[in-house]
């Protein structure tokens, strides 16, 4: 500032400068913050979380197929993929994986010796982990499937 005093552009104290005027800022809207919350039969939580169990299931040794048949189900849940990966155990061939989502997450370990796979399945807002479920039938073909169901962050 000093340097622009001597100059004559700037005096030490803003009264004192005569080309100096006070503009006040044009007054900022602010957007109403998204509630990513979902709000259902009088309702209000986070999101749904499945936890599922596939029996009699077949292809859970083929990490590919897992993983396309999860990212695929995923997007018809109307959920963002952000990352996704998954590991082949040898000998038995399970494989464990995740897919990282915006709406939070799809996990599964396999357990092909077994024929069952375990799930777990938590996405938030309008995501709708249900539409997951015919991706599974069809790649999986499971005799028996179970479905746990619980509502995160329920607002009382």
């Amino acid at each position: 500032m000093n340097a622009l005093a001597r100059l004559g552009m700037v005096s030490e104290s803003p009264s004192e400068n005569p080309a100096m005027s006070t503009v006040s800022p044009e007054p900022q809207i602010q957007e109403p913050q998204k509630d990513y919350y979902v709000e259902k039969d009088g309702v209000k939580y986070a999101g749904m979380h499945l936890i599922i169990d596939l029996w009699g299931a077949s292809n859970l040794d083929q990490p590919e197929l897992i993983d396309q048949t999860l990212c695929d189900g995923a997007i018809a849940a109307g959920a963002t993929i952000l990352h996704h990966h998954f590991h082949h155990f040898e000998p038995n061939g399970g494989v464990s994986g995740v897919i990282v989502l915006s709406e939070s997450h799809i996990s599964i370990h396999t357990w092909p010796e077994r024929n069952f796979a375990a799930l777990d399945v938590f996405m938030c807002g309008c995501a709708d982990p249900y539409k997951l479920i015919p991706f599974l039938k069809a790649s999986f073909t499971p005799t028996h499937i179970q479905v746990n169901e619980q509502k995160r962050g329920l607002v009382a």
